[in-house]
C-alpha cells in the first residue's frame, strides 16, 4: 500500500479501533505465514530487520537476542536481520550480542559525519545499516524479555498494509512503576501532547522504545537527538502521513531497570525543546534558532552538576546520499 503524504490531516476524529491490537492476535507461525505472502519494495521478498539500540547492557542483550535467533529467525523465518547498535557500550555489550547471534554494529562507525551518539542518532544510523522493508526496535534492557514484544510489533505491520507505523505499549507491575506511561511520560509528555499535539493524546505510551515501521514511512521523516526521538517521530509521521496510519499494541507487563531521577531531568528538557520547536516556539536560546538546527542545551543543576542536552534532529534518511 502506498501512503500519500496528507495534504490536510484531520485530526478531529480518533483512530478507528481496528488500530488497536493485542500481542496475542498473532503468532510466529501466522507472522511467517504473511510475511511470505508479502513483497518488498523492489518486488522481491519482504525483509524484516530488528534491531537493538544498546549502550552498557551486558546483562540483558544477551538473553534478548538469544530468544529472538531461536523463535524467530531459526524456529520461524520471522526476521532476516538482528542487529545491535552499540552506542558506545564501555562494557561486554558488543560480545555478548554478537556470541548470541546478533550482527554488531558500532554507531559511530555509520555516517560517522552526523551527530556524535545517543539515542536518537543510534536509530536514525540503524536505519542506514539495516536493510529490512519493514523495521522493529525493540530496547535493550527488558528483564522479562520474550518474543511477544517483537512478534506484537511486526504483527499489525505484516498484516494490515493500511498501517504505517506501529507503537507498543505495557504494564509495569508494582514493585517497578506500577500503572502508566513512566514518569517522563506522565509528568512532560502527556501534558506537552495535551497542549500542543491533542491529535496525540490517544496514545497510551508515546515514548516506549518498542516500535516499528516501513521504511518508506522512516526514511521520510527526520530522528530527533537524544531521547526526544520517540515524541518526534509520532508528531512527524502523523503531520506527513495521518494519524490513521499509526496503530498501537498491548504488549502486555515489561520489567525493565529503571533509571534514577537525575537521568530523567535531561530526558525530559530534550523532549520539552522538541516539542516546542515542532509546535513553532522558538525561544530565545542561544544558539537555538532555526528549525531542527543541531545544538547543545545546557540545563543548570545545582545539585547534580550541569547537563548538556542534544537536541534538534538529523535529516531524512532518504535525503542522506549514500
Amino acid at each position: 500500500m502506498t501512503f500519500p503524504r496528507a495534504e490536510t490531516p484531520r485530526f478531529d476524529h480518533p483512530p478507528a479501533p481496528d488500530h488497536m491490537f493485542d500481542h496475542g492476535d498473532f503468532s510466529p507461525s501466522g507472522l511467517a505465514e504473511a510475511k511470505a505472502a508479502s513483497v518488498g519494495r523492489d518486488g522481491s521478498a519482504l525483509r524484516v530487520s530488528v534491531v537493538l539500540p544498546a549502550r552498557n547492557e551486558e546483562q540483558t542483550v544477551g538473553s534478548i537476542v538469544d530468544t529472538l535467533h531461536r523463535r524467530l529467525v531459526v524456529d520461524e523465518s520471522v526476521i532476516d536481520e538482528l542487529l545491535v547498535i552499540d552506542d558506545g557500550s564501555t562494557d561486554a555489550t558488543a560480545a555478548v550480542a554478537a556470541e548470541a547471534g546478533a550482527k554488531v554494529i558500532e554507531a559511530s562507525s555509520v555516517l560517522p559525519t552526523h551527530g556524535s551518539g545517543g539515542k536518537g542518532e543510534a536509530l536514525w544510523k540503524s536505519l542506514r545499516a539495516s536493510t529490512g522493508d519493514v523495521v522493529v526496535w525493540c530496547d535493550a534492557d527488558i528483564r522479562n524479555f520474550d518474543e511477544r514484544f517483537v512478534v506484537g510489533c511486526l504483527g499489525p505491520l505484516l498484516t494490515r498494509p493500511d498501517i504505517g507505523f506501529v507503537k507498543g505499549f505495557y504494564r509495569r507491575p508494582l514493585s517497578d512503576e506500577g500503572e502508566g506511561g513512566g514518569r517522563v511520560t506522565e509528568l512532560v509528555a502527556r501534558p506537552l501532547i495535551a497542549t500542543l499535539f491533542p491529535e496525540l493524546g490517544h496514545l497510551v505510551q508515546p515514548l516506549s522504545g518498542e516500535f516499528g515501521g516501513r521504511r518508506e514511512l522512516l526514511e521520510a521523516v527526520p530522528f530527533h537527538r537524544g531521547y526526544a526521538v520517540d515524541l518526534g517521530l509520532l508528531i512527524d509521521l502523523s503531520r506527513r502521513f495521518g494519524i490513521e496510519c499509526i496503530g498501537q499494541v498491548d504488549l502486555g507487563t515489561r520489567v525493565h531497570r529503571n533509571r534514577p531521577l537525575r537521568e530523567l531531568g535531561p530526558q525530559a528538557a530534550a523532549i520539552t525543546a522538541m516539542a516546542l520547536e515542532r509546535a513553532g516556539v522558538t525561544g530565545g536560546r542561544p544558539g537555538g534558532d532555526g528549525p531542527g538546527r543541531l545544538s547543545d542545551l545546557v540545563m543548570a543543576r545545582p545539585e547534580f552538576g550541569d547537563a548538556v542536552i542534544a537536541v534538534g534532529h538529523l535529516p531524512p534518511m532518504a535525503s542522506v546520499p549514500r
